[in-house]
């Protein structure tokens, strides 16, 4: 039997909770070879970040219970290690990098401080471990490092957090680096940089690379093998091409045919009236430009998108619009009225026809409300909307409207998943009967099948009641299949706007095909090829 560097065998993890017990991984069991790359590919509940925690020693037990199943690391059974062995492991042996990056780097201290911290305590000498850290920062492509290594995480964007966090894990060459969701919330160019950087530390050092992923593409860039898990188990593993281009479980099936991108893409109807007219609009923020007179129609009926990486003012677009922020200059023309010059009480009617869905519907959606009283608030706030005695049935029907039922307008936000969440927002975006909604990030957090089905449910609404898209994002893929514009930002300033097939087929400026060559494909054949062009592209 050939030994593997990390090997999971027969593991299961069962969670104790008020209502009965929970599987949440039932019989896992997978390998990991040294200089491997091994992806773990699932959604949500799967049991893929449980497993990977349980390597670490990081559940919390109780509530969780390592049923069954032994963890073997160089043959050493992990489950079975005193707690002074696996310290000795973890960190130095096994390191581990998070999704959220900015959750995991303490805010009081500098980031120099706590890449030191993890040597110090594993016996590295102050001044080597200072010396140490530099050259870290500098391989994981920090600008300045030393300036870097006296700042604090805030100081630093998503992606420069995400590199620090790379840095902290290999301070002491690792045998095994696992990575838990580490590009799910970069744009499409800084994940890119970041799992460039992973291949080359990987092929540099020789350390197995364990991705958790729930995104087709990351698995497609970077993974030699992957293991598809579902409910708790594995459902299929093998290698990425094979898994992709003959997939044998119909769970693999599923999430292959839901990945974006794969679409027909609209064909533009430019014949509409345009219901907003946006006119040279700027923001400054102490003297520095986030939004640089921008200026584009939004059609009756139309969905167009806004992409671009972060800082681009994607989003300033949106709080300008929404009346959120106040503009520094322009004028945005709704039905003729400039939004930006309306009274309080002027704006109070726009805002019946002009909504928003946010991207996290956990923080958008009030904890202390229920269904009903979330979906029937703006009626309270627009009494002429509906008379109280049609509350109840409207609520139904705007609940089975966006693919939900009847009886949950008696539950509270933390009852349900993110897409059913993101649903709940959409339904009370809908109860003021809007004319455009606004979407930012509206779906970026949620996995792939959900996606998917928000997508749809949008296109859907859209075609029923006519309603016009602001759809903000940075996944283009979901783009490709849901606008009939692109509006390409960069710094403020709007570089192309275009129809989605010319966006996606002919685009004209550089940083276009740039964020088009860094986007991933779900396609391990496709991405090859994809990956070849930037690194090219890059090198010219």
């Amino acid at each position: 039997m050939a030994n593997h560097l990390l090997e999971v065998k027969d593991l299961s993890v069962t969670f104790h909770t008020a209502k009965g017990p929970v599987d949440a991984v039932k019989n896992v069991s997978w390998h990991l070879d040294r200089g491997e790359v091994l992806a773990i590919l699932g959604e949500s509940g799967s049991g893929k970040s449980v497993s990977a925690s349980s390597i670490m020693d990081l559940l919390d037990m109780p509530p969780a219970e390592i049923v069954s199943g032994e963890i073997l690391f160089d043959g050493q059974d992990l489950l079975k290690a005193s707690p002074e062995v696996r310290r000795q492991i973890n960190g130095k042996r096994i390191a581990m990098i998070f999704q959220d990056p900015l959750g995991h780097l303490n805010p009081v201290y500098t980031v120099g401080w706590q890449i030191e911290e993890t040597m110090a305590i594993h016996g590295t000498p102050k001044e080597e471990a200072k010396a140490k850290t530099i050259e870290l920062l500098e391989k994981v492509g920090m600008p300045m490092p030393e300036q870097s290594a006296k700042k604090y995480p805030h100081q630093f964007s998503g992606g420069q957090r995400q590199r620090l966090m790379i840095a902290m894990a290999l301070a002491l060459r690792p045998d095994v680096l696992i990575a838990d969701e580490p590009t799910t919330a970069l744009d499409v160019t800084v994940q890119a940089q970041i799992l460039e950087l992973l291949e080359v530390l990987r092929n540099e050092t020789g350390m197995g690379l364990l991705i958790i992923t729930h995104d087709l593409g990351v698995v497609a860039d970077i993974a030699d093998r992957v293991v598809v898990m579902h409910n708790g188990c594995v459902v299929e593993t093998g290698n990425a091409d094979q898994v992709y281009h003959s997939p044998q479980h119909a769970y693999t099936k599923k999430l292959i045919s839901a990945a974006p991108g794969n679409g027909l893409m609209s064909d533009s109807d430019m014949s509409a009236k345009p219901i907003l007219k946006i006119q040279n609009i700027s923001k400054e923020y102490s003297g520095c430009k986030a939004l640089d007179s921008v200026s584009f129609d939004l059609l009756e009926g139309e969905s167009i998108a806004i992409v671009g990486e972060s800082g681009s003012g994607k989003s300033t677009t949106a709080k300008l619009l929404m009346g959120l922020e106040d503009a520094s200059g322009g004028r945005a023309l709704y039905m003729g009225k400039d939004i930006f010059t309306l009274s309080k009480k002027e704006m109070k009617s726009i805002r019946r026809d002009i909504q928003m869905v946010f991207q996290d519907p956990s923080q958008s959606l009030n904890p202390r409300m229920s269904i009903f009283q979330i979906i029937s608030e703006p009626w309270i706030i627009h009494p002429d909307i509906l008379p109280k005695s049609q509350w109840e049935e409207r609520v139904i029907a705007l609940l089975e409207q966006v693919g939900l039922s009847a009886e949950h307008r008696h539950r509270y936000p933390h009852q349900f998943s993110g897409g059913q969440r993101q649903r709940i927002a959409i339904a009370r975006a809908l109860a003021v009967e809007p004319r455009i909604i606004v979407c930012d990030e509206a779906v970026s957090a949620l996995d792939v099948s959900i996606q998917a089905q928000v997508i749809d449910l949008l296109a859907n609404l859209q075609k029923e009641l006519k309603i016009s898209f602001i759809f903000i994002a940075h996944d283009l893929p979901v783009v490709k299949d849901f606008a009939d514009r692109v509006i390409v930002m960069r710094l403020g300033k709007i570089v192309e706007i275009g129809t989605v097939r010319q966006i996606f087929e002919n685009p004209t400026q550089p940083y276009t095909q740039a964020l088009l060559n860094a986007s991933l494909d779900p396609d391990p054949r496709v991405q090859s090829v994809r990956r070849a062009e930037r690194i090219a592209l890059s090198a010219s």
